[in-house]
């Protein structure tokens, strides 16, 4: 190629770089021919590899993109129902606590209700039992009662009153005491 710089170069008129005549000229368009076939053959033998290779590319990114976007789609719905399912879970829970808060209620009102009926039980049996205590306990002042007077009377009897008129008289107050109503 130098050389045929230098040669083009001797060959050129004075004063000019290159000389521009036929053969120049020839050799540029057949030159320019042979670029335009070789990139028309390059494009026919390379171009369409090199398109199907770019197309499936394309494709294979397209559908990894198709992909991507199905399997956010369906993230997205696992995620609405999710949140479904969350919020309805958050519903039951509320319902539960509010039942479980309703039956505690009406528990503790039974509780409550069954705790007032055993304290009146508890008072009328304490009440019953005093008065039984009252009853025994006036019995028991009542006998011994009589028997003191009994004792007083014999004492009193004996010195003052013979046998005979002794007994009468102890079974007349004998009698009328428990023939007496007591009061307290």
């Amino acid at each position: 190629m130098h050389n045929m710089i230098l040669y083009l170069a001797e060959a050129a008129p004075e004063g000019r770089v290159f000389g521009l005549d036929q053969q120049t000229l020839i050799s540029m368009l057949i030159q320019l021919l042979n670029g335009v076939i070789l990139a028309v053959a390059l494009g026919f033998i390379l171009y369409k590899p090199l398109r199907n290779f770019m197309q499936k590319r394309t494709d294979r990114i397209q559908g990894k993109i198709d992909n991507v976007e199905a399997t956010m789609a369906k993230a997205k719905e696992l995620i609405a129902e999710y949140n479904e399912k969350l919020s309805q879970i958050e519903i039951t829970s509320q319902e539960i606590i509010e039942e479980a808060r309703q039956k505690a209620a009406e528990e503790s009102r039974a509780i409550i209700e069954s705790a007032k009926q055993e304290a009146q039980e508890i008072r009328a049996r304490t009440l019953e039992s005093i008065e039984d205590d009252k009853r025994r306990l006036k019995e028991e002042a009542r006998l011994y009662i009589i028997e003191l007077a009994f004792l007083i009377a014999q004492k009193y009897v004996a010195q003052n009153i013979d046998e005979e008129t002794q007994d009468r008289l102890f079974e007349e107050a004998v009698t009328e005491l428990e023939e007496a109503q007591w009061q307290h």
